[in-house]
């Protein structure tokens, strides 16, 4: 790549541009050749100089053939190309690394998201922000894809208390450092939530609608096993945005409540025996559920007590901070 030097897994930047438009692909010939004139004619409008990355997710048709020629016509087109299909996280993941713009621009390459909102996103960034959303609010999506969406734009706000309508939108734009942030900290399905993750990074975070068109080629990647994954790496999050510095709160907490609860039921099945004569045999099963409450209980007080251990360890390694400014 013209621009910057690779050295094992670090990207040392050699130059900067103005913006850099990241799109992951997977087996999209037909849309690869469509795209970038589009795409071309909004950015070369802005007068800016930029670059377009191009992440080939490991394609089985002729989408590599496609950005080669598309490279080869223009050295402001990138093309990082995986042996196999590793998921949209690794594909922004390393498009995070290697991009080397100031403001990050992330679209799919299926000709849903409309080049001509990038002014959108970027009059946003403008304004002081972060990181920009796009909020597809008018849905032209197949139903297999728009119903799961809409259910998870309902459900993560008020699990997250993030009033962001559209977050699974792959329509964003970064401030430079922000994704250079985020890049080490996405994994599995993990980018639906790149909000969140930068929401509790503090930064500052703003929507903006844009349009959503009817895809042209191909089929959709989005089925019902990603959805069920997105909802396990959204319990993920949760997990991991609350607690990673404090399991003990978690476990401690529930391990706590099994703990008084059994010991509770425990204590008053032997007040029963020695004041009221009332034999413990007698409410064995209720017995042996307080008892296994108890170790449960303890178990998991055990299991907070070693993450708070194994976070002290490794917090000398780790930033826990986010900083704004420094005035030297």
């Amino acid at each position: 790549m013209d621009g910057i030097v690779v050295k094992r897994d670090n990207v040392v930047e050699e130059r900067s541009c103005d913006i850099s438009v990241i799109i992951p692909v997977y087996d999209e010939e037909s849309n690869v050749p469509l795209l970038y004139p589009k795409l071309k004619n909004v950015l070369d409008k802005l007068g800016k100089n930029y670059e377009i990355v191009y992440i080939d997710d490991g394609s089985r048709d002729n989408t590599f053939n496609e950005l080669s020629r598309l490279h080869a016509q223009d050295n402001r087109v990138r093309v990082i190309r995986f042996s196999t299909n590793f998921g949209k996280s690794a594909a922004y993941a390393a498009g995070f690394r290697f991009a080397i713009g100031d403001v990050i621009i992330t679209m799919d390459g299926d000709l849903q998201d409309d080049p001509e909102d990038i002014p959108l996103l970027l009059g946003k960034i403008k304004e002081g922000n972060d990181l920009v959303v796009g909020w597809k609010y008018e849905g032209r999506g197949p139903k297999s894809k728009s119903i799961p969406s809409w259910l998870f734009n309902k459900v993560t706000p008020l699990l997250t208390r993030m009033k962001i309508h559209d977050m699974n939108c792959p329509f964003k734009g970064y401030r430079k450092h922000v994704a250079k942030n985020l890049a080490d900290k996405i994994y599995g399905e993990l980018y639906r939530y790149l909000p969140l993750i930068a929401r509790n990074r503090g930064y500052r975070i703003e929507e903006v609608k844009v349009r959503n068109l009817p895809r042209q080629y191909g089929q959709s990647k989005y089925g019902v096993s990603k959805f069920l994954k997105g909802f396990l790496d959204f319990l993920t999050i949760l997990f991991l945005t609350r607690f990673t510095m404090s399991p003990l709160y978690f476990f401690g907490t529930i391990g706590l409540i099994s703990t008084l609860i059994g010991g509770t039921i425990v204590l008053l099945l032997y007040i029963q025996k020695f004041f009221f004569g009332i034999n413990v045999g007698n409410y064995m099963p209720l017995f042996t559920l307080s008892i296994l409450m108890v170790i449960f209980g303890v178990q998991f007080i055990s299991i907070g007590l070693l993450g708070e251990m194994i976070v002290q360890k490794d917090r000398a390694h780790a930033d826990d901070y986010t900083i704004e400014t420094i005035l030297k």
